[in-house]
């Protein structure tokens, strides 16, 4: 049986496609944040473990320990916030920063807390897991890549790299060792065309092709779609019009924080993900974001959906070899960049 018999390749297919699904929107995260900040950000899957894990632990009645993890953020963010304001002189700002910072923490806390006790409702305890992931995306560029942001790609990376480790071996300190699933978010299953597929896949493809549309709409249509853009395409003409690169970076991060979490509330319920899944789910996206030059949304969610595909008929036919089937493709792609794209020195900050 080959994956081109007709009782298998729409079966491969489909999982390819819902696979696939999540992989592109990672991939669109990571263009957007190297586009918007030069960071090639390679935690962008720990947003997705971070996800899973987090609605995990509250399906538990426990309360998880990203929370500890946003809370020492938002008090180093808070510190850096106050010291800034006070080089400025201006205390006022100074005492708006750290009231903000005390009184958001303390609502988190309290919030999250009472509601993990309580066993919340399913769509409560999603809605408090993005709480919980969302603000980790701007609260890492506030403390992380903020300061280094006049740095070279090069500095960016090393430092992104270092975050990656941190967060992995917080992952596993906070979660444990073990894999865990989630609830389905739509059970059953559905035939189409002679192929029967789980509601569950279907709410992935489903729920990744809404979050395109919105990104599109986002940046084609909206008035902060386009600084976004616009910085992206030019930072130094984006400060000249009054664009700011920090509020465009935090912004850049925020989305990318919630594609994360989004997609690891997606795949929650078809795998268990564990402290270091996140790490090759998001290598797989960064392949669809390197097939985009880093630079092309559409190209880099086409991309993201052929490695998707390429796993799924690997996984048939050459399980024990799919993933250096995948990760190869990143190589005739970088050769053929290397060779036809000029090289010049980074963009003057």
């Amino acid at each position: 049986m080959n994956i081109f018999d007709p009782a298998i390749f729409p079966i491969l297919t489909a999982d390819g496609l819902t696979n696939g699904a999540v992989y592109a929107l990672l991939s669109l995260a990571l263009v957007l944040v190297f586009a918007v900040t030069r960071v090639i950000f390679v935690p962008q899957g720990e947003f997705v473990m971070f996800g899973t894990l987090t609605l995990a632990s509250l399906q538990l009645g426990r309360v998880p320990g990203t929370l500890t993890l946003l809370l020492v953020l938002l008090a180093i963010s808070t510190v850096l916030n106050v010291v800034e304001a006070l080089r400025r002189g201006d205390g006022r700002a100074a005492g708006l920063a750290a009231g903000s910072g005390v009184a958001l923490g303390a609502g988190v806390w309290a919030l999250t807390t009472t509601l993990a006790a309580a066993k919340a409702p399913l769509l409560v305890q999603v809605l408090l897991t993005l709480l919980l992931v969302v603000p980790l995306g701007p609260l890492l560029y506030r403390v992380v890549f903020q300061p280094l942001r006049n740095a070279s790609v090069l500095v960016l990376l090393i430092a992104s790299v270092a975050l990656h480790l941190v967060l992995v071996g917080l992952g596993l300190v906070f979660f444990g060792p073990e894999g865990s699933r989630t609830p389905a978010f739509a059970e059953g299953n559905t035939a189409l065309g002679g192929v029967t597929l789980s509601n569950q896949s279907l709410l992935v493809i489903l729920v990744s092709a809404v979050l395109m549309l919105a990104l599109y709409y986002f940046f084609d249509r909206t008035l902060t779609g386009k600084a976004l853009r616009a910085t992206a395409v030019n930072r130094m003409g984006a400060r000249l019009v009054g664009i700011r690169p920090t509020a465009a970076g935090s912004l850049a991060f925020t989305v990318a924080a919630l594609i994360g979490a989004l997609s690891g509330l997606l795949i929650g319920p078809s795998i268990a993900v564990s402290y270091d899944t996140g790490f090759l789910i998001g290598l797989k996206g960064f392949v669809g974001a390197i097939i985009g030059g880093l630079v092309s949304y559409p190209v880099a969610a086409l991309g993201a959906l052929l490695v998707g595909l390429i796993e799924s008929y690997a996984s048939f036919s050459l399980s024990q070899w799919k993933e250096v089937i995948v990760f190869t493709l990143i190589l005739p792609v970088l050769l053929w960049r290397s060779l036809s794209s000029k090289h010049h020195d980074e963009e003057d900050e």
